[in-house]
């Protein structure tokens, strides 16, 4: 089934593909993660990869063509095997319902970004504030989602209008339950150990059934880790997002290969790739760093849905949804990194001027600069 040159470099090509798309993914997976104790960051990277490579690249290709074809498992893993094409038509054929699935979880997920009336760091203020401010009204990202499904009903699926709807208000029935179990238990702390001992890591587990992260030494505020229930929802949380940002990666890589072991196979190696780079900004602080890359990836997110929608009738290449990716990543990247630097610029004429007010000889704190 795979041994041949052809079948590596297909491979390659696949695990190229998967990175590029998800990019994004570690980014908004990071942001989850870093919420959740060291044990479910493990569990993160060997039975979240186990799902992530047999599961979302294997196996759920074969349910929805199983579900929307009308055929049992069997009989569809049979064409997998030995009608390659067909059991690559019949997913062609679910790609709409796929697509609005998969398509207003991530929008929702974007909207709940934006309308976040708690968001304190803001991107691009001017569009972003007055979409803060309309978030204290709890019901609007559920509102607007809503409504967007309706006009990619009626506007964008063709002769699919009602896979369409049904697959979008079970994908946005999907968000809204996930998500909502997950701060639910997290806010609770409901399932963690009581024990106020800290471990290696500087994770201390209070009271009240939280873990806590001991502060780093850049400053950085405590942070209460979620345990028990709390953070097996947010692991659900974080599985279902991953299984929205594979749905382009697996129906496109249908137009690479059609061998579905060569297929799980190169998008299982990108996408351990991307939960590794996951856990790498989570440990390495990055998101804290550079301010403005969480932005970045929920427009991306939201970049990425509006493409799904249009991909019901209309084709959109592979390699425009990962640049479109990679450009907003991008453009976060550079101004995160020109934040940085002119607020250091600011803390050093601070400091300067502290130090010249203060007088030769006189310690900085006395005259309160930043140490």
């Amino acid at each position: 089934m795979i041994g041949t040159p052809r079948d590596a470099a297909i491979v390659a090509i696949l695990a190229v593909l998967e990175i590029s798309l998800s990019f994004d993914n570690a980014v908004i997976n990071a942001t989850i993660l870093r919420r959740m104790s060291p044990f479910w960051q493990k569990l993160f990277l060997t039975l979240g990869v186990v799902i992530a490579v047999f599961g979302m690249r294997l196996l759920f290709p074969i349910i929805i063509v199983a579900l929307t074809a009308h055929l049992g498992p069997v009989k569809v893993f049979d064409l997998a095997l030995n009608d390659s094409a067909q059991y690559a038509e019949k997913l062609g054929d679910a790609h709409p319902a796929i697509a609005a699935f998969g398509g207003i979880f991530l929008f929702m997920l974007f909207l709940d970004f934006l309308f976040d009336p708690e968001r304190d760091v803001q991107w691009i203020k001017k569009l972003e504030e007055p979409l803060r401010r309309a978030g204290q009204l709890d019901v609007i990202p559920t509102v607007v989602g809503l409504v967007a499904l309706l006009v990619v009903g009626e506007a964008f699926s063709g002769d699919h209008t009602q896979q369409v709807l049904t697959a979008g208000v079970a994908g946005l029935a999907t968000y809204l339950g996930v998500r909502g179990l997950g701060e639910f238990f997290e806010s609770r702390g409901v399932g963690a150990e009581d024990d106020d001992a800290a471990d290696s890591d500087g994770v201390a587990v209070d009271g009240a059934g939280k873990t806590t992260a001991a502060p780093r030494s850049s400053g950085q505020p405590k942070l209460v880790l979620a345990t028990g229930r709390a953070a097996a929802f947010l692991f659900l949380y974080l599985e279902v997002i991953d299984a929205s940002f594979s749905f382009d990666g697996v129906v496109g890589a249908f137009a690479i290969s059609q061998n579905i072991f060569v297929i799980a196979t190169g998008l299982g190696i990108g996408a351990m790739y991307i939960r590794s780079l996951t856990v790498y900004l989570v440990r390495r602080g990055t998101l804290s760093e550079y301010i403005y890359l969480e932005h970045g990836a929920h427009y991306a997110i939201g970049a990425l849905a509006i493409i799904l929608a249009i991909s019901i009738e209309t084709e959109v290449p592979e390699i425009v949804t990962g640049l479109v990716g990679v450009a907003f990543i991008g453009l976060a990247l550079v101004s995160s990194i020109r934040h940085r630097r002119r607020h250091a610029d600011d803390d050093a004429d601070s400091t300067g001027s502290a130090g010249g007010e203060g007088g030769q000889g006189q310690p900085r704190e006395a005259v309160g600069a930043p140490l």
